[in-house]
Order: C-alpha cells, then sequence, then structure tokens
C-alpha cells in the first residue's frame, strides 16, 4: 500500500507529463478547488504538460467553458481530452445511422456539426448514453423498460461517460456509465468512450506531444484522479503512474474526507486489483 503523501511537489519533479482528471480533482461540480489548480499551475512553471482528461460527455470546448464558470483558471492546464470527443468520433464513423440519445438536454453540444438524425428507441439504428435524463431523481433501474427495448432489438449502446458515479457538491449523483454496465449486464452490446479504456488516453498524449514536441516517455507519465473504476485501471492499464486522490468519491468507503484509513483504503485498492503509484487526501503543491 503506498504512502499518504502531504505534497504534490515532492512527485512532481519525476514526470513531464501529467493526465490529469478533472470533476473530483479540480472542481466538484459547484466550486474549483484552489489548492489543486494552484499545483497544476505551479507543476506547469517547472514545464511539464497538463492534460485534463475527464469522462464530460461532452466536447472538450464546451467543458472549457464549463470549468471557467468554475473558475477554474486557464493556467492551470494546457489542454482538455474528454470522453465527448471520443463519443464524436465513434458517431462520426456510423455515418448514416440514426441514433437514439438517452441524457440531459444539457449534453446536446456532443452532436453539433456531426450532421446527426435522431430516432427513437423504436426505430433507432443505435444508441448515444451520455447520463440520466434527470440525474436528480432518476436511477439506473429507472432505465430498465427502455433497456429492455433496446435488448429485443439487439441495439448497440455507445456510452459517452463511463462514470458510475460523480460528486455534485457534497452528493453523489448516477452518471451514464451505471446504465451502461446496467445494460451490459443484461447482455447488451456496450462501447465505453472514456476512462479506463485507451483511446482518451491515446489522445491526450497525442495533445501533450503536439505541445510538448517530442514523443513522451511512458515512465515519466503521471495520471490524477479518484475513482478507481477509471482512473486508476485506466491508468495501469494504459501503463503508466498514478496519484490517488482519497477525498474524492471513495472517501466514504476510505473511512472519511479528513482522515482516510490505510487499511480501507488497502482492502478497496486490492479487490480492484490495482494500487496506485501515491496517495493524497486533496492535490495541494
Amino acid at each position: 500500500m503506498p504512502n499518504l503523501i502531504p505534497h504534490f511537489s515532492a512527485l512532481a519533479p519525476d514526470y513531464d507529463v501529467f493526465l490529469c482528471d478533472v470533476w473530483g480533482v479540480v472542481h466538484n461540480g459547484e466550486v474549483s478547488f484552489p489548492d489543486a489548480c494552484d499545483a497544476l499551475m505551479r507543476v506547469r512553471a517547472m514545464g511539464k504538460v497538463v492534460v485534463f482528461i475527464t469522462n464530460a460527455p461532452r466536447p472538450g470546448e464546451a467543458v472549457i467553458r464549463q470549468i471557467a464558470h468554475l473558475h477554474v483558471p486557464t493556467e492551470a492546464y494546457d489542454a482538455i481530452v474528454s470522453s465527448g470527443d471520443v463519443t464524436r468520433d465513434v458517431i462520426g464513423h456510423r455515418k448514416g445511422q440514426t441514433l437514439c440519445h438517452i441524457g440531459p438536454e444539457r449534453d446536446h453540444s456532443i452532436f453539433t456539426g456531426l450532421n446527426v438524425k435522431f430516432a427513437p428507441l423504436e426505430t433507432a439504428d443505435y444508441v448515444v448514453c451520455s447520463g440520466l435524463d434527470d440525474d436528480e431523481t432518476e436511477t439506473p433501474e429507472s432505465y430498465r423498460p427502455r433497456l429492455e427495448t433496446m435488448l429485443k432489438r439487439k441495439l448497440f449502446m455507445l456510452c459517452g461517460n463511463p462514470d458510475l458515479v460523480v460528486e455534485r457538491g457534497s452528493r453523489l449523483v448516477y452518471c451514464a456509465g451505471a446504465i451502461a454496465d446496467l445494460y451490459a449486464t443484461m447482455g447488451g452490446e456496450v462501447l465505453y468512450a472514456g476512462k479506463p479504456y485507451r483511446p482518451i488516453y491515446d489522445l491526450a498524449l497525442a495533445k501533450a506531444e503536439a505541445i510538448s514536441g517530442r514523443k513522451a516517455d511512458l515512465r515519466r507519465v503521471m495520471a490524477i484522479g479518484d475513482s478507481v473504476r477509471t482512473d486508476l485501471k485506466g491508468a495501469r492499464a494504459y501503463g503508466i503512474d498514478m496519484l490517488f486522490m482519497a477525498a474524492g468519491i471513495h472517501a466514504e468507503e476510505f473511512g472519511g474526507r479528513d482522515q482516510p484509513n490505510a487499511e480501507a483504503m488497502k482492502t478497496v485498492f486490492t479487490a480492484a486489483g490495482e494500487m496506485p503509484t501515491a496517495v493524497m487526501k486533496h492535490l495541494v503543491w
């Protein structure tokens, strides 16, 4: 079990590129975290590259607008790659097919400029799931009737956000990944666009290399995140080190935000079959 370290500055010199999760590390959906933003600005001042890598089911440009509204400074990152970007790429390769969208109206920017044709579930060629229509009141089970219809028609689902849950303030709300997982357990075919799957990491590293002007050495690339399922497993599968934020979505499992319990963390990581390189409570320089 890696030690709980107090300062990001102890790790920063050993890496050239940081692939940093956004929601849960840099903000919680309502406010940004000043210490995390400060740490990332400092590491960029050292000449390192920071690419935000997020399972937000919207294009990177839309995520930039969202985090600006939450007062995340542009100096904290070099580029953003979202699962929305990967989703758009997949949609672009299914020209001529109609789709049914499951998710809130706010995610519609994912389709901008793609010339897609929408259709109801009963006639669509495939489904794009970006989230719950109303994540304040619904659960994945609310979608079982629709998923049964999809299963009967053997419809392919493109999941635009593989996260199961995300923090909104002090609460946890369901994400598209929870619906996609339910569909997969029912026997449906699902493609997950973001972390922990390889395409989003390929895209993020390509951006980092374009910014730095040199090929990235995977031994000097570190992911930062707060999710075992997406951030930890994704980084390890890709072959890069990982800094885990204990006060994120797993805080309660770890014994609370203020004093995460080492044994509790070890239990969760062992069950996942992966250990992070290092653990911090919050990202602090």
